[in-house]
């Protein structure tokens, strides 16, 4: 599950600071979550698959469906 938000993230040509400072943490925390070397927390997922405009499930490798669920209202 790990190697998918480092795939998102270089098939955007995003850094790893680029994407710490929109989720407003630092550059070796997310280098840790890419290595898997921390958990990361249920926040981060969800700004994730919002940022990526995809779901949790994709980024967590429990589907190969990239398109998010629709949002109940």
């Amino acid at each position: 599950m790990y190697e998918r938000i480092r795939i998102l993230r270089e098939d955007r040509d995003l850094t790893q600071r680029a994407l710490a400072q929109m989720l407003r943490i630092h550059q070796t925390t997310y280098s840790d979550y890419e290595l898997g070397r921390l958990n990361v927390p249920t926040a981060v997922w969800e700004q994730l698959a919002d940022f990526y405009g995809t779901s949790v499930d994709y980024l967590l490798g429990r589907t190969e469906e990239e398109k998010p669920y629709p949002r109940k209202r």
